[in-house]
């Protein structure tokens, strides 16, 4: 059975460490993530409800929920919850595993650092992906995969960021998680090792 489906949202987001994700020729091995939750959790798109915007938080488990932040970047997500239960994994940082020449031309530089794919904004430009991946099954071959790899030895936790809107608690909530052999994690000092 696949760790996204059944289990709570920071369960699935510690699951999703390690795991890859491919696009054509370009392979990632995710190194940084965040949990967000349903309704509950005030620093989620479902705080308000179900809407067109966040349709695909709610299930199936396993798709592409993609949001464009800042009028920027776009940002890749993975809902995780049963169907009509709202939950997400925002994939903050990974390494690039394959198709680094491809990686450098996507985000426009000329050379790799440990920190090429450390933000979600990153992450997704190296992948390619746009608003036409949202919704897409990650569990099907083809387009935009996720597959399982190896789990990480030593894991970091610490609070989200960029949530400044939620209430004090959601804040403090330490649903960010992260490869603590990785150098591919925003803001490290705010880790703990969990």
């Amino acid at each position: 059975m696949s760790p996204l489906l059944g289990g709570a949202v920071a369960e699935a987001a510690r699951s999703l460490l390690g795991c890859r994700l491919i696009h054509g020729e370009v392979t990632l091995r995710i190194t940084e993530v965040e949990a967000y939750g349903g309704p509950e959790d005030s620093a989620s798109h479902a705080r308000h409800g179900r809407t067109a915007r966040n349709a695909v938080m709610w299930g199936p488990s396993g798709r592409a929920y993609l949001f464009f932040c800042y009028g920027t970047h776009w940002m890749l997500n993975v809902a995780t919850g049963p169907e009509g239960q709202a939950a997400a994994v925002l994939i903050r940082g990974a390494e690039v595993v394959a198709g680094l020449e491809t990686v450098l031309t996507r985000r426009n530089v000329t050379r790799a650092t440990p920190t090429l794919c450390a933000g979600p904004g990153k992450v997704a430009q190296a992948l390619g992906l746009d608003r036409s991946f949202n919704g897409h099954n990650l569990l099907t071959a083809g387009g935009l995969s996720l597959l399982p790899g190896p789990a990480p030895t030593h894991l970091l936790a610490g609070p989200r960021l960029g949530i400044a809107y939620a209430t004090p608690e959601d804040q403090a909530r330490p649903w960010r998680f992260a490869d603590g052999d990785s150098r591919a994690a925003a803001q490290r000092k705010a880790l703990a090792p969990l």
